[in-house]
């Protein structure tokens, strides 16, 4: 696998809703995207605002589609708007916060929801390293019981197969690696295992629960005696939680300088999201991941309105 926007190479730019883009790293990383042939972008936010900031920071957005939107609330129910109806493929976010767009996402009378948990996935390329990691889910779903799990893992192998990952390598993070009671997060690991011998999750071998040494170092899983196809060797890490994940996410990209893509999956078309402070390459990348996303076969289901 390549970085994501590598991978886009021939593929037809998606026309996006991005969604209050009323601060330059988010104006300025739709141009980028644009730019890179990745989306067409259709801006939904307040008009004079946007036109104000394009001037003051010297982005030329004359050639794009304007939405005038109040607020950034209204910007979100009018992207969403935009994407059930089909006028757009994707959305990606902009300066407003996750949680006001995922609201207008997942509103039963309104949203674009389909009958797969809606999750979150970040492609990851650490320097040094020697293949990308997905790593699901730090941002949407905070504390998923089984059925949301099952959900999770099936968006994140549909995913690492859109980015170029082949053959996917599914490590159930825990604390540990045993089997116990009183860890949840270990049960649950081992019942996702079992629905996967069954079929209830296909397109990957799973293991857990595993450590995240275990998963990622082939000497810590020896040492440990813990004998798989992944552990050692897992390129895709769901999480048990939202905090472990969001803390794991976080310490790659400060600590290890790595770079990050972020979509939302489960829904009618990709969005691409990541933080507010994250740089305007993770905000081109995350477009690229959409981009591959919304081409992809094997993610057909998200695309369709």
């Amino acid at each position: 696998m390549g970085t994501p926007q590598k991978r886009c190479t021939g593929l037809e730019p998606m026309r996006t809703a991005v969604v209050h883009p009323c601060d330059v790293p988010a104006l300025q990383g739709a141009v980028v995207a644009a730019r890179a042939h990745l989306i067409i972008p259709v801006l939904v936010g307040n008009a004079q605002k946007i036109g104000n900031l394009a001037r003051s920071a010297e982005l030329d957005v004359s050639a794009y589609e304007i939405v005038d939107a109040e607020h950034s609330h209204a910007a979100a129910t009018k992207a969403v708007e935009l994407a059930r109806t089909g006028s757009v493929e994707a959305l990606m976010k902009g300066s407003l916060h996750s949680d006001e767009l995922l609201h207008e996402i997942t509103r039963p009378d309104s949203g674009i929801r389909t009958d797969r948990r809606i999750s979150h996935a970040f492609v990851v390329e650490v320097p040094g390293y020697e293949h990308p990691l997905v790593i699901s889910d730090a941002v949407v779903n905070i504390a998923p019981d089984l059925a949301e799990k099952r959900d999770i893992v099936q968006n994140a192998i549909d995913f690492a197969h859109a980015v170029g990952i082949d053959e996917i390598r599914v490590a159930l993070l825990a604390s540990a690696e045993d089997v116990n009671a009183r860890i949840p997060s270990t049960i649950d690991a081992a019942a996702l295992c079992k629905m996967a011998e069954r079929s209830q999750i296909s397109g990957g071998i799973l293991d857990g629960p595993l450590a995240l040494d275990d998963a990622l170092s082939v000497g810590a899983a020896r040492e440990k005696n813990i004998r798989s196809l992944v552990a050692g060797r897992a390129n895709v890490l769901v999480v048990p939680e939202i905090d472990s994940g969001n803390v794991l996410v976080k310490a790659l990209a400060l600590l290890a300088k790595a770079t990050i893509a972020g979509v939302v999956l489960g829904a009618r078309v990709p969005i691409a999201l990541v933080s507010r402070a994250d740089s305007i390459e993770s905000r081109v990348a995350s477009a690229a991941a959409a981009l591959l996303v919304c081409r992809s076969k094997s993610m057909l289901h998200a695309c369709v309105s």
